[in-house]
């Protein structure tokens, strides 16, 4: 077994003890119970026994020792945790061994910070509106005036150091720019437990969160909530120094031939404030 498949099954039995350790009782159809629980989730034999498999085979599998369960067993554990569709995958990808590997007796390298002509000059063609090219562990590798400029003082680290889930919890301009931050926090942290499964042993996401554990007490409870999204599509409120208060969607498209590259394109309708506000960047 090499060390991509045995941190799989340690992040799958992290995983499922995470989401059963969150859903009370109740919640599951249970009754309640005399006298005092131990544990405010579910018990792992009260999740197999609601999943129609043995306590056993419950156990082994939080523990990395069952492999490959199949898509009923996997749809009825999902279905007593109330995965959302975003887990309901990872957790496939968990328990069968679909994530990205790469060729065999390699390991994943670090993934490539060139961006391709075709998709520069994309940026142009979405002025006046904020758009950026970042890579899998979020490093900006390409963005418009309009993009820098919604990222104040983001311009004054190295370029190596631009990365939005860095400055998230790091620069602090940050807080005062994301109205909601605590929700910006929890997806930014949401899509890199997400990635670090899709490119297992990757060394920048795994160096990216090993600096943001140790920089951020914040994000180190986040990381071990083990929660995870797709950043395909959003909105964001923000309080800019410049272009004032606005709230902007924002859409993610992948990066066709790229090592985990999305374009992320920032809007609102014209003819609003927001749009407004979102002008003046380009200013």
């Amino acid at each position: 077994m090499d060390d991509a498949q045995v941190r799989n099954r340690t992040e799958l039995g992290d995983f499922l003890r995470s989401r059963r350790d969150r859903l009370a009782p109740h919640e599951a159809g249970l009754p309640p119970a005399a006298g005092r629980r131990r544990t405010a989730g579910l018990r792992r034999e009260e999740v197999a026994i609601l999943a129609g498999v043995s306590p056993e085979y419950y156990r082994r599998l939080e523990q990395g020792k069952q492999q490959r369960p199949g898509p009923a067993v996997l749809e009825a554990i999902a279905r007593v945790l109330r995965l959302t569709d975003d887990e309901r995958r990872h957790l496939a990808e968990l328990s069968s061994g679909r994530a990205s590997v790469p060729s065999a007796g390699a390991r994943w390298s670090r993934a490539s910070r060139t961006v391709r002509d075709e998709v520069r000059r994309m940026l142009d063609l979405t002025h006046p509106h904020p758009a950026c090219v970042l890579s899998r562990s979020s490093d900006v590798l390409a963005a418009n005036p309009a993009a820098s400029r919604l990222f104040p003082g983001i311009e004054e680290w190295p370029e190596e150091q631009r990365n939005t889930a860095r400055y998230a919890f790091v620069h602090p301009t940050a807080r005062k720019l994301y109205v909601h931050w605590d929700d910006v926090a929890h997806g930014i942290v949401a899509h890199l437990r997400a990635a670090a499964v899709v490119y297992p042993g990757a060394p920048d996401i795994r160096e990216l969160v090993e600096e943001l554990t140790d920089r951020c007490d914040e994000f180190a409870a986040l990381w071990q909530r083990h929660e995870v999204r797709a950043r395909t599509n959003g909105r964001k409120v923000y309080q800019h120094p410049t272009a004032g208060r606005m709230t902007l969607t924002y859409e993610a498209f992948d990066v066709a031939r790229s090592d985990g590259q999305r374009l992320v394109v920032y809007q609102a309708p014209p003819g609003t404030a927001d749009h407004e506000a979102l002008l003046r960047l380009s200013v």
